[in-house]
């Protein structure tokens, strides 16, 4: 009974109003201004943030600043750009081999011996190396509080028309344009100042 009780008087206690934070995709929205950091990675993180700064630029998503204290987010991550030769090889063959013999032999005489033989065969190899490019990123944007709010990871290994760094920068900020569409989609509509 007396556990009952403790119960109810706690269930009884009002609620402390609780600070609920806003989603990702609400925090998202907020953003306004980024600043692109340096990426960790090799020598070609330097070149991958250039060509998110040129990326994010065209966009339009966001005014993209140089001064970290101006910016809303900060752009985090890293890359990987590697060169390397892919080798192929294949070899293929066919032989044939045929011989046929007959023979005579005679005790006092002499012998006679008829023998045909033939081989045909035929080898084919092949050997070839294809240099590739493969690029891959991993980024996340963080708001000041420090709270990653979005991230993605793209790799690459080049399209028909643009290289692969170019290519991920590309898919990383065509999948920020997509997110920001579905957070502006799924945000209540504003209701009407009378």
């Amino acid at each position: 009974m007396n556990r009952l009780l403790r119960i109810v008087m706690i269930a009884m206690i009002p609620q402390l109003p609780f600070a609920i934070e806003p989603s990702h995709g609400d925090q998202l929205l907020c953003v306004k201004r980024v600043y692109v950091d340096m990426l960790d990675g090799d020598d070609g993180a330097l070149q991958m943030r250039n060509m998110l700064i040129s990326a994010l630029q065209q966009s339009h998503l966001f005014i993209v600043t140089e001064n970290e204290e101006r910016a809303d987010a900060v752009l985090h991550g890293s890359a990987k750009d590697q060169v390397y030769n892919e080798s192929h090889s294949s070899s293929e063959g066919v032989n044939a081999h045929v011989q046929a013999s007959t023979g005579n032999s005679a005790y006092r005489g002499g012998s006679a011996n008829k023998s045909v033989g033939g081989s045909l065969g035929e080898t084919e190899s092949s050997h070839s190396v294809e240099r590739k490019h493969e690029t891959t990123a991993a980024i996340r944007l963080v708001n000041m509080d420090g709270d990653v709010i979005w991230s993605t990871t793209q790799e690459s290994q080049g399209s028909k028309f643009k290289g692969s760094m170019a290519d991920v920068a590309d898919k990383v900020t065509r999948k920020l344009a997509d997110d920001l569409a579905k957070a502006r989609a799924a945000r209540p509509p504003a209701k009407p100042v009378r």
